[in-house]
């Protein structure tokens, strides 16, 4: 049995966070810290209340 997946609209931040969090494990070991610590920026960023 298929399930029914909702579609969502995503921001602009968002999807470059699902894009930085899916190259996350390509990145090791070369871009491993410089890749946590943007992912880390962009959750920050989503997260801070105005």
């Amino acid at each position: 049995m298929k399930k029914k997946r909702d579609q969502i609209e995503l921001t602009e931040k968002e999807e470059e966070l699902i894009r930085a969090i899916r190259n996350y494990r390509m990145s090791f070991p070369n871009g491993h810290p410089q890749m946590l610590y943007y992912i880390q920026q962009l959750v920050d960023e989503l997260t801070d209340l105005p």
